[in-house]
């Protein structure tokens, strides 16, 4: 073979190589965004474009960041990575409304596939991590501390998964899942909703789950707070409940809490359902909660506010001990839910253990 058949060759493969051989391009590639304190988050955000991960270095960001585009990941580099309030005027409606991290939709469009994970949020006066009409929202390895009112929030979604975060100190609830915060109206479907694996301590309450369905709270550590878990319901239709509440540890949640406009004072609540329906309670561990309020002891069910009962709850396979007045309290006036296979002491009325 001449040289010249073999320099032949040599550049139609390389044509092959770069044409015809290579791949075809893939939604214009997914890129990194890399950002550093003292840079704008928001600014590299809004440059984004689904699919992209807008990656913050270690340091502290004083500002709010709000996230509308489907697809996008914000991602700290561990709890190193602080998001703080700002010190200047709010240029968003984020920071209008004292939150951090703001993944919001609309009613005619929700955002969809958002992750954010592995950063710090704190000292914000209402959230340190709000959703709003989101689709598959991710918030896993986030550490929202001394915020206000919640530490993550979400309304008005669906599919959303939080995972081993850890909500300290928050004014409010650690998480908070809700319908609507400020309409009154039925329950809403989650569309299989997880909470997992996370660490909720000294907040008001560890996790409220309110009118909602559908829905699973699962191998979370609730401990510090004044009351574990909160499943609320009231007479709206569709009920609250058709959700699980598994394999916990609710453990020393004996903060005490001052009464509020919608709830009474709290102290020693572990797992609290109120006016739900078709809600298992199940495999979790409960121990040394104790207080003085109506909703104090281990696994409690009480009617509404409004006075509506719970109906066809089941509280099976539980471990309870050490909590006050009782283990297992039974508040409710419905025949319909059922106390079966627990581990405990003493119950309220007796003769439920």
């Amino acid at each position: 073979m001449t040289k010249c058949h073999i320099a032949f060759l040599a550049c139609t493969a390389a044509l092959i190589g770069t044409g015809l051989g290579a791949a075809p391009p893939v939604a214009a590639d997914h890129r990194t965004h890399v950002v550093f304190p003292g840079e704008s988050i928001q600014k590299v955000v809004d440059a984004a474009e689904s699919g992209d991960t807008v990656l913050l270095t270690p340091g502290t960001y004083r500002e709010s960041v709000r996230v509308s585009t489907s697809g996008l990941t914000l991602r700290g580099m561990g709890r190193s990575t602080v998001i703080a309030p700002g010190t200047k005027k709010a240029t968003n409606r984020c920071a209008e409304d004292g939150n951090g991290i703001c993944v919001v939709g609309t009613k005619d469009r929700t955002v969809e596939g958002v992750t954010v994970a592995s950063l710090t949020v704190t000292g914000f006066a209402k959230s340190g991590v709000f959703a709003l009409a989101t689709d598959g929202l991710t918030v896993r390895n986030v550490t929202a501390v001394k915020n206000g009112v919640w530490g993550i929030a979400q309304e008005r979604s669906v599919r959303g998964v939080f995972r081993k975060n850890i909500a300290r100190d928050n004014g409010d609830a650690g998480l908070f899942l809700a319908n609507a915060i400020k309409a009154e109206e039925g329950a809403a479907d989650t569309e299989g909703t997880v909470v997992a694996r996370n660490r909720l301590e000294g907040n008001r309450i560890g996790i409220t789950v309110r009118r909602l369905r559908n829905l699973t709270v699962a191998d979370n550590l609730m401990t510090g707070n004044c009351a574990g878990v909160f499943v609320v319901g009231d007479e709206n239709k569709p009920r609250a409940g058709a959700l699980t509440v598994r394999d916990n540890l609710v453990e020393r949640n004996n903060k005490s809490c001052p009464k509020t406009d919608r709830l009474e004072a709290l102290q020693g609540s572990g797992i609290v359902l109120t006016g739900t329906e078709d809600t298992l309670v199940t495999g979790n561990r409960v121990t040394d909660n104790a207080g003085k309020s109506s909703m104090s002891g281990g696994i409690v069910l009480v009617k509404s506010f409004v006075g509506t009962p719970g109906e066809r709850n089941r509280i099976t396979g539980n471990q309870l001990s050490g909590n006050a007045p009782a283990d297992l309290v039974n508040a409710d006036t419905s025949k319909s839910n059922t106390f079966e296979g627990n581990s405990c002491g003493a119950s309220k009325p007796a003769g439920l253990c």
